[in-house]
């Protein structure tokens, strides 16, 4: 039989060691590399095979040849005890990042999660009202209770200390705080900070706890009838406020109020007296253009030497507020919005022209028909919009008496 090897190295060896690996005995092992790094390793065989476990560096600076004997006799009784010391390593690093993980975690608060898909995701929203409530509601009714607290620790009874006192009172804000807190707790799973279902999850869940919330009954915007909007007109004429031009605008557009005051001057095109509203800032997602009548161009030429981005804005430059134009009515004592005019426009088109349907709803940028005829309709027209648009305008102007200066063509018809 072969000789066992023991104790057959020395500290002067270990130094200059060729390249290779060289046995002390009892497993151990020096092993040397082409470029002088060195290591030990000891060799055990367990269940018929061989296997070697690292124990360090060796030289200057790394383990000795006593702790490397010492640490090889240690590994040796687990060995004895059926113990994979390389299984049994994995196993404990394993843990260690398994901790250092949750540790990271523990870390990640609710808040940073939520500013982070407001961060990731709000450029897709094409509403700048959408994007400041996101914030307003997490900041006023979220923060306060679990902003701080980890999201993976978010339960149940936080969700509900957040939305019971609303739930009643504010029934609509509730609700979209509640949808918030399951989207940002959704993210967090998908992230992996958090495991299990989502405690803001309203099938299942909050709906066995908390009743169907009080849904609001939503009525028709108030509209002036068009009868009466020439007399108007004349009144608001008279009015020198950001406000009442943009109003007017408003009504000769036929456009909603957000698009209005969300114009910039890139989308103007005097010369040819067009509008082209961007897909991005349109309700349908889909660019509109709108002719400008007369009337629009001049009120555009009356506000444009103020050079501000927007066509209208406030006296220090910023963007005009909706709620500028919607105190401009209440301040003459008018009991209609201002969306509310389209309505009136879509009223007069039908009961005062001739206007083919589809010219109207294209008018008001709404989606015509199915998706059969909308597949072949390629065109916007436009041309025929812009005489609408332009009658509009002539009937805007004129002194109302006669209740239209068009020629209610069906009428005739009939």
């Amino acid at each position: 039989m072969p000789r066992k090897l023991s104790n057959v190295l020395t500290p002067l060896t270990v130094k200059n060691a060729k390249p290779g690996r060289h046995a002390d005995g009892g497993g151990l092992h020096l092993l040397v590399k082409e470029t002088g790094a060195r290591s030990w390793v000891y060799r055990f065989m367990l269940q018929g095979k061989s296997r070697d476990i690292g124990l360090g560096a060796a030289g200057p600076g790394g383990i000795s040849l006593a702790d490397a004997r010492a640490a090889r006799d240690a590994l040796r009784l687990k060995v004895k005890a059926g113990t994979d010391p390389l299984e049994e390593r994995q196993r404990e690093a394993s843990k260690a990042v398994t901790a250092a993980q949750a540790a990271a975690i523990a870390g990640i608060t609710f808040r940073a999660v939520a500013e982070a898909y407001i961060g990731a995701n709000e450029a897709s929203w094409r509403n700048d009202k959408h994007r400041q409530q996101w914030r307003n509601t997490l900041a006023s009714y979220v923060y306060p209770v679990m902003g701080e607290l980890p999201v993976a620790d978010i339960a149940t009874a936080h969700v509900l200390t957040i939305l019971e006192p609303i739930w009643k009172d504010k029934p609509e804000t509730a609700s979209r705080v509640r949808g918030r807190i399951e989207t940002v707790l959704d993210a967090a799973k998908a992230r992996g900070y958090r495991e299990g279902e989502n405690p803001a999850r309203w099938r299942g869940h909050i709906a066995q706890i908390l009743p169907p919330r009080t849904r609001l009954k939503r009525g028709h915007h108030k509209a002036m009838p068009y009868a009466v909007i020439p007399a108007f007109m004349v009144n608001l004429r008279t009015r020198e406020a950001m406000a009442a031009l943009a109003l007017e605008f408003v009504i000769l557009t036929a456009a909603r109020t957000n698009e209005v005051l969300g114009a910039t001057w890139a989308e103007i095109d005097l010369d040819k007296a067009i509008w082209t509203v961007p897909a991005s800032r349109m309700k349908a997602a889909r660019e509109h253009r709108i002719p400008l009548s007369p009337r629009a161009v001049e009120i555009l030429l009356t506000v444009r030497p103020l050079g501000t981005a927007n066509l209208f804005a406030t006296d220090k430059g910023g963007k005009l507020s909706a709620m500028a134009m919607a105190m401009l009515l209440r301040r003459m004592k008018l009991d209609c919005t201002v969306h509310g005019f389209r309505s009136g426009f879509r009223d007069w088109a039908a009961e005062c022209t001739g206007y083919a349907h589809e010219v109207c709803e294209m008018a008001l940028a709404h989606v015509v028909g199915n998706k059969a005829e909308a597949a072949y309709r390629r065109g916007d027209l436009f041309d025929k919009r812009r005489r609408l648009m332009a009658d509009w305008a002539t009937y805007c102007a004129s002194d109302g008496a006669a209740g239209a200066t068009v020629t209610p063509i069906r009428g005739v018809v009939a």
